[in-house]
C-alpha cells in the first residue's frame, strides 16, 4: 500500500540558476559547432594577427608590431564573439521561432541574456588562450596587471554583448546580419585595432576614442604593452556602454 500522493506530479520550473547554466551550456555548444561563427571568432583574428605582425603593411609606431597588434586583436576577438557572432545567431534564433518558444518558458528575458553572455565568456577564454599562444610565438612581450586585463575583457564583453542583443532583439534577422558585419568592419578599421588612432584627424580621433572597441583595445595596449596601471578612463567608457547596452536590450528585446 502506497502513501496517498506518492506519485502525484509536481510541475514547476527548475531553479533559476539551473536554467541559466543549462541555457549557457546549450548556447556554447551551438556556438562552437557553427563553422561560420568559428571563422569569425577564430580564423579572422588569427590571420590578422599573423599577417600584420609579420608583414610591414601598417605603421604601428616604435617597437615590435606584435606588441601593438596583440592587444588590439584580443579586443577584436571580444567584438567578433560578443557582438557580431551573438547578434547574428540571436537574430536568426528569433526569426526561426526559437526565442518565441523560450519566451513561453519560465526563463526570464534577463536570464537568457545572462546565459548568452556566459556562453560568450567561455568562447572568449578559448580565443584568448589561442591568440596568446600565437602572439608569444611571434615574439610578444606583455607586461602589466593581469587583473586589469581581466576587468577590461569582462567589461568589454558586457558592453558588446548588450549591443549585440539589442540589435538582434529589435531588427529583422537579415538586417542584423548586414548591420553586424558592417559594424565589425568599420570598428576593425576605425577602432584602433590595427591602425593606431593617432593616424586619424584630431576631431575624428576624439569621437573614435569614445567607442567601446577603442576603449578596450587602448586599455589592453596601455596595460600589456606599456605596463600601465588600472586604465580607469577606458574602464569607465566600457562600463557606460555596458550599462546602456544591456539596459536597452533588457527593455527593448523582442522575443518574436
Amino acid at each position: 500500500m502506497t502513501t496517498p500522493g506518492t506519485f502525484t506530479p509536481r510541475p514547476g520550473a527548475a531553479p533559476l540558476s539551473r536554467m541559466i547554466r543549462a541555457q549557457a551550456a546549450l548556447e556554447t555548444r551551438m556556438l562552437l559547432r557553427n563553422g561560420e561563427q568559428l571563422l569569425l571568432t577564430v580564423v579572422i583574428p588569427t590571420v590578422l594577427l599573423v599577417l600584420f605582425s609579420t608583414v610591414d603593411v601598417v605603421d604601428t609606431g616604435d617597437g615590435k608590431a606584435v606588441d601593438f597588434l596583440a592587444p588590439g586583436i584580443l579586443a577584436l576577438a571580444v567584438l567578433s564573439t560578443a557582438f557580431t557572432g551573438q547578434a547574428i545567431a540571436t537574430g536568426f534564433d528569433r526569426r526561426y521561432g526559437v526565442l518565441k518558444r523560450l519566451g513561453a518558458s519560465p526563463l526570464p528575458r534577463w536570464a537568457l541574456m545572462t546565459a548568452k553572455t556566459a556562453s560568450v565568456l567561455v568562447t572568449e577564454v578559448l580565443q584568448v588562450v589561442l591568440l596568446t599562444v600565437i602572439a608569444f610565438a611571434l615574439g610578444w612581450s606583455p607586461h602589466g596587471n593581469p587583473f586589469a586585463v581581466l576587468l577590461l575583457l569582462v567589461l568589454g564583453t558586457a558592453a558588446f554583448s548588450g549591443l549585440g542583443l539589442l540589435m538582434a532583439g529589435t531588427l529583422k534577422a537579415e538586417a542584423t546580419l548586414a548591420a553586424a558585419n558592417l559594424v565589425f568592419l568599420l570598428l576593425l578599421v576605425g577602432g584602433g585595432v590595427i591602425v593606431p588612432l593617432d593616424r586619424f584627424p584630431d576631431a575624428a580621433r576624439a569621437v573614435l576614442e569614445l567607442l567601446p572597441i577603442s576603449a578596450l583595445s587602448d586599455g589592453l595596449r596601455d596595460v600589456l604593452r606599456d605596463g600601465a596601471g588600472m586604465p580607469w578612463r577606458d574602464l569607465g567608457i566600457l562600463a557606460v556602454w555596458a550599462v546602456l547596452g544591456l539596459g536597452a536590450a533588457a527593455r527593448l528585446f523582442r522575443w518574436e
